[in-house]
């Protein structure tokens, strides 16, 4: 089934010279420890927290997001945080290529691999690690430390092995946030 295209008002979106679309109606904290791809798209309601880093000097990369990802309305992105010897430290997150987010899921991960999918309503805990080629169900919780492997679906709460997907799922989802992109068009296009 061809996915529609989805119109949205130009004055809304602001596009980067690289091709990403922000909604300005998202909320994108400390812009300068983030880093965009190309040709992602974050909708409306979002939320990422670049600004909580390390404390120190120097320019930090906090968050790095992929190409072609989505993350789709009232989804949440902030970088895990621990305690260790009695310091409080945040530490970077980095999202691969062909990453859907679903809506209002909250993603405190330290590593999502590419052509990975997340439903909506997911709940992705503190320093979990999700493999390449993966797929979280919707309403799905990834308990902190937990490491989903390749190629896997996983679901519930707590989120489990449930099944596995093909070898084919890398140009599948390739195909698909290519062709989501593409036809996320401005009205007045």
């Amino acid at each position: 089934m061809e996915p529609p295209i989805v119109y949205y008002p130009r004055s809304e979106y602001i596009e980067t010279d690289t091709g990403n679309k922000v909604s300005r109606k998202s909320v994108i904290c400390g812009s300068q420890n983030i880093i965009l791809g190309g040709k992602t798209i974050i909708q409306t309601d979002c939320v990422i927290r670049g600004d909580l880093r390390r404390t120190g000097g120097g320019h930090a990369v906090v968050v790095a997001i992929g190409r072609y990802c989505l993350l789709a309305k009232g989804s949440i992105i902030r970088p895990p945080y621990k305690t260790y010897k009695g310091i409080f430290s945040y530490y970077p997150m980095k999202i691969g290529d062909h990453v859907t987010i679903g809506e209002g899921s909250i993603v405190e991960a330290a590593t999502i691999g590419s052509f990975v999918h997340i439903g909506k309503n997911c709940v992705i805990g503190r320093f979990a690690i999700i493999k390449d080629c993966c797929r979280i169900e919707d309403n799905t919780v990834i308990p902190p430390n937990t490491v989903v492997p390749s190629f896997s679906i996983y679901e519930g709460s707590p989120g489990m092995f449930v099944d596995e997907l093909p070898e084919c799922v890398q140009d599948l989802y390739e195909a698909k946030t290519k062709d989501y992109y593409s036809k996320f068009q401005s009205k007045d296009s």
